[in-house]
C-alpha cells in the first residue's frame, strides 16, 4: 500500500490533523460502540487520538495500533503509558495480524489517505471474529474546511482547479461511499452516520500555519510556489477568512461520515 497523507513529523501532525481528531474520537467510539473484554484494533492509529481515547475505556482487554508512519508509531508509544496498548508499524491492506484475532476494527479517518480503500475493509474483515465489527470514518471534503483555501487559491490562479477536485472529491468521502465498500468486503448490518464538530481558530495565523507546516495534500502544491505566489495567496485568503472584519477567532462545521458493519456468522 502506499499513503497519499504527506507528513513532516508527529508534531506537526497533531498541529495540522491532530486537534480535529481528538476532538471527533469520542464521537466515533460512541458510534461505534465497545463492549467490555473486547479486543480492539486502530488501524491507521496517527499519533493516538483514538487510541488514547479507546483507553479511558476500563473494560478493554487490548488496544493494538498500526500505522503505516512509523514517525506516528513512535509518538504514540512516548505518549501511551496505558500497557494494553501496543502500536506498530504495518500496513491498513495488509495487517500483520491472524485471521478472526480481534473483537472489534476501527479506522478514524484514514482510508481517504489508503491507494485501495477496499482491500483495507477486507482486512478489517479478516482479521474480525465472527460476529465482530468494524468501524471508519472519513471527512467530508466537499464541504469542509479545506474549501477556504482551495476555492481561493483556484480563483486566483485557475490552472489550479484541476488540483482541486482531487483535494474535495477524494474517495470515500462522500454520502453512501464508505458504507459500500463496507458492504462489498462482506459486511452485514452496515450502518452509515454524520459526525459534526466545530473547527476553532483563535486566528488567521491559527489557520494559516498548520496548512505550509508541510503535512497533507497542500505540501506538494505550496512546495513548488515561488516566493510571489506564496504571499499572493497568503494575502488571498487572509482576505477570505477575515471577510472585513478585524482578526481573531473562526469556527466553522465539519463533517466526518461514518459507517459500521458486522462480520456474519456462521
Amino acid at each position: 500500500m502506499s499513503s497519499t497523507f504527506v507528513q513532516r513529523g508527529a508534531q506537526g501532525y497533531d498541529w495540522y490533523m491532530g486537534r480535529w481528531s481528538r476532538r471527533l474520537a469520542p464521537l466515533f467510539v460512541n458510534f461505534a460502540g465497545i463492549a467490555p473484554h473486547e479486543r480492539v484494533l486502530d488501524v491507521g492509529c496517527g499519533t493516538g487520538s483514538l487510541a488514547l481515547e479507546l483507553a479511558l475505556n476500563p473494560t478493554l482487554t487490548a488496544i493494538e495500533c498500526v500505522d503505516y508512519e512509523d514517525t506516528f508509531v513512535q509518538a504514540l508509544r512516548e505518549r501511551a503509558s496505558d500497557p494494553r496498548i501496543h502500536a506498530q508499524q504495518g500496513d491498513a491492506c495488509a495487517l500483520p495480524f491472524r485471521d478472526a484475532s480481534f473483537d472489534r476494527a476501527l479506522s478514524l479517518l484514514v482510508l481517504h489517505f489508503v491507494s485501495d480503500p477496499l482491500r483495507a475493509a477486507a482486512e478489517m474483515h479478516r482479521i474480525l471474529r465472527p460476529g465482530g465489527i468494524a468501524a471508519a470514518a472519513t471527512w467530508d471534503l466537499f464541504g469542509g474546511f479545506p474549501r477556504l483555501f482551495w476555492d481561493t487559491v483556484a480563483a486566483i490562479d485557475p490552472s489550479l482547479d484541476a488540483r482541486r477536485g482531487p483535494m474535495v472529491l477524494r474517495p470515500t468521502t462522500q454520502p453512501g461511499e464508505l458504507a459500500a465498500i463496507f458492504a462489498k468486503a462482506g459486511f452485514v448490518d452496515v450502518e452509515e452516520s454524520m459526525l459534526a464538530i466545530r473547527l476553532d481558530f483563535a486566528s488567521f495565523d491559527d489557520y494559516w500555519n498548520p496548512l505550509i507546516s508541510g503535512q497533507g495534500s497542500l505540501e506538494q502544491l505550496l512546495a513548488n510556489l515561488s516566493v510571489t505566489q506564496r504571499e499572493l495567496f497568503h494575502s488571498r485568503v487572509r482576505a477570505a477568512y477575515l471577510c472585513n472584519q478585524p482578526d481573531g477567532p473562526r469556527s466553522r462545521a465539519a463533517v466526518a461520515w461514518a459507517v459500521k458493519g458486522r462480520v456474519p456468522e456462521g
